[in-house]
């Protein structure tokens, strides 16, 4: 794909770096016989095991070889993979697993994974934010974690993340992937009906460029679409990364939230009130007149300001701040990602949805006191797909769930079309120049 952007009409600077869908990017990830058979063998589950250990063990080593062979240079620490996964299966049917040998039980745990393509699909909708950990970094850069909305088999959301640093004259690089990608792991003592929320943990060996977020509740089951990442500042400086994202069920939606101070724990848990029915909200770096605050679409066209007492619930209905003006944007609007704190006022990057359903990023500026106050916007696109970047997973769109500010300048990571990921930079007096 070729970067490509209206002529003349934007500041931006293209980078030559993309990301793009990868189907060899692969995790285990526990596999689930899709039906119980109840026959006189009993269920399904129950009689593979019994297979299995109806092996001689000759048959059992020569079996295990294979899976070892094909497997084991794919994966990070296979056969410990294996080895818990025995251990939900053991728990699951009551087996005695002291009949069987160590490979017998690694290899029932083999035939319990499977491997999953987690962005083979398509790539997109990155936010940014920096990193926890600003050591060395000085006023110049900033070190970053961007996510990334990876769909594999199935059209399965899930997150998945990079690191890297951004510095104030433009320059960014992205910091390598390891090899091996790893799921996050449910916290023993979380909740797995998302009632309260669960916990999931990093593997404490695994970096974050090389960790996996998949869905875990019912209500995500389908998965984890468009993370908007924010660090939230609690007050002198107490931060904690907040994330809203939409969590997809196969046929309701509801918004969620991500919490964590460390990217090695995540808290997964859901909104409540009346403004969780919709997709798309984006929460305020800070309260606004004591109030948490997010920017929503809560009608599907118009974008809406809407304050609560917690981050967990929000009932009102919100304050229409903003509704389609021109006609890039005339079927809707929407924000992209978390307003930016600038001098001027907060700067909220929007998508606007025109004709044939053509997305593209726009931007305006809110009053730093009273964001529902719209100081200016732009009346034409920031940045539109044309020529080669209209083709894609879902063709003729340009979105992004965040941006970073350095210094002055401002990094956008987007997506193309859902199926790559671009970066572009701008001076933030640049993008503030385009507002009328």
């Amino acid at each position: 794909m070729d970067a490509r952007h209206e002529p003349s009409e934007t500041p931006l600077h293209i980078l030559d770096e993309r990301l793009h869908a990868d189907p060899s990017r692969v995790v285990l990830r526990p596999f689930h016989l899709g039906w119980q058979a109840t026959t006189a063998d009993g269920s399904r589950a129950r009689k593979l095991v019994d297979d299995i250990a109806g092996l001689e063990e000759s048959e059992v080593e020569a079996e295990y070889a294979k899976v070892l062979h094909d497997f084991s240079g794919r994966h990070w620490q296979t056969e410990r993979m294996f080895d818990d996964r025995y251990a939900e299966v053991e728990a699951s049917l009551e087996l005695d697993g002291s009949a069987y040998t160590t490979h017998r039980r690694r290899l029932i745990g083999a035939y319990f994974c499977h491997e999953y393509t987690y962005a083979a699909a398509a790539l997109m909708n990155p936010s940014i934010v920096p990193h926890p950990d600003q050591s060395g970094m000085g006023n110049e850069a900033c070190r970053f974690i961007m996510s990334l909305r990876a769909v594999g088999e199935g059209h399965i959301s899930s997150i998945a993340f990079r690191e890297g640093i951004a510095h104030d004259d433009g320059g960014f690089s992205l910091w390598p992937q390891g090899p091996f990608a790893t799921a996050v792991a449910e916290d023993e003592g979380s909740l797995t009906d998302g009632i309260d929320g669960i916990v999931v943990n990093r593997h404490a060996e695994s970096s974050l460029s090389n960790t996996v977020i998949f869905p875990v509740t019912d209500q995500q089951k389908n998965g984890l679409e468009d993370l908007r990442l924010v660090r939230f500042d609690h007050g002198d400086h107490d931060y904690e990364w907040i994330g809203t994202y939409t969590a997809y069920s196969g046929h309701s939606i509801r918004s969620e939230l991500l919490r964590t101070r460390d990217f090695a724990s995540f808290k997964l848990e859901p909104i409540h009130g009346r403004a969780a029915r919709n997709k798309g909200m984006a929460l305020f770096p800070e309260k606004i007149d004591g109030q948490y605050a997010m920017v929503g679409r809560q009608d599907g066209k118009n974008l809406y300001l809407i304050c609560s007492d917690t981050l967990e619930t929000w009932d009102s209905d919100g304050e229409k701040m903003m509704e389609p003006k021109f006609p890039w944007e005339f079927i809707q609007i929407g924000n992209c990602g978390s307003p930016i704190r600038t001098d001027e006022g907060w700067l909220l990057f929007t998508h606007g949805v025109g004709a044939m359903r053509k997305y593209a990023l726009g931007c305006a500026l809110l009053d730093l006191k009273d964001p529902s106050k719209v100081i200016a916007r732009s009346a034409r696109p920031v940045l539109t797909a044309i020529d080669a970047d209209r083709s894609g997973y879902v063709p003729n769109v340009i979105y992004t769930c965040g941006a970073l500010l350095v210094g002055e300048q401002l990094h956008i990571p987007y997506g193309i079309s859902d199926s790559a990921v671009g970066f572009a930079t701008c001076g933030v007096d640049d993008i503030l120049a385009l507002m009328e």
